[in-house]
């Protein structure tokens, strides 16, 4: 790949990654669609692995399979790019564990907050598909890199 063109990739990734920030705070922290508001009373947590992921399962006649779709997938889905994005920006390769690492970094920071602000809940959970999803980000930006390493893209900026 040129090394205009391997700028040009950085620099959009970047901005992309901003705004793809900017709407994970929105989601997380104040979204009233999503129960992102600040609450009054009990605050639920959950500090055990794949309890919730178990419930959902379990449940998910009763729960609804679009409430089952979100949590479940929804956590998933919404760090693959964060995933994928993260590596384009840099200009020395990043590797799977880092990326895995970074993950769950971020998502450890955002389920404390959500503690801390009681905002949303903090669900261990999230922390597991979150990362998961980073993963997964990153094996798709690897799928799209090694195809662009091995010539089978043609330069066409």
């Amino acid at each position: 790949m040129k090394k205009e063109t391997e700028k040009y990739i950085r620099q959009a990734s970047r901005v992309f990654f901003g705004l793809y920030l900017l709407l994970l705070i929105y989601l997380m922290f104040f979204a009233e669609d999503w129960g992102r508001t600040m609450l009054e009373g009990d605050y639920r947590y959950n500090l055990m692995p794949f309890r919730e992921i178990r419930r959902y399962i379990i449940y998910r006649r009763q729960i609804g399979p679009w409430r089952v779709f979100w949590n479940l997938l929804g956590n998933i889905i919404g760090f693959v790019p964060y995933g994928a994005l993260l590596p384009a920006m840099q200009k020395k390769r990043m590797g799977f564990f880092k990326v895995a690492l970074l993950s769950f970094e971020l998502t450890l920071f955002i389920e404390v907050s959500q503690l801390i602000l009681r905002v949303g809940s903090c669900d261990v959970d999230d922390m597991i598909l979150n990362t998961l999803g980073g993963c997964i980000g990153y094996g798709i930006y690897r799928l799209v890199f090694r195809k662009k390493e091995k010539g089978i893209y043609e330069e066409t900026i």
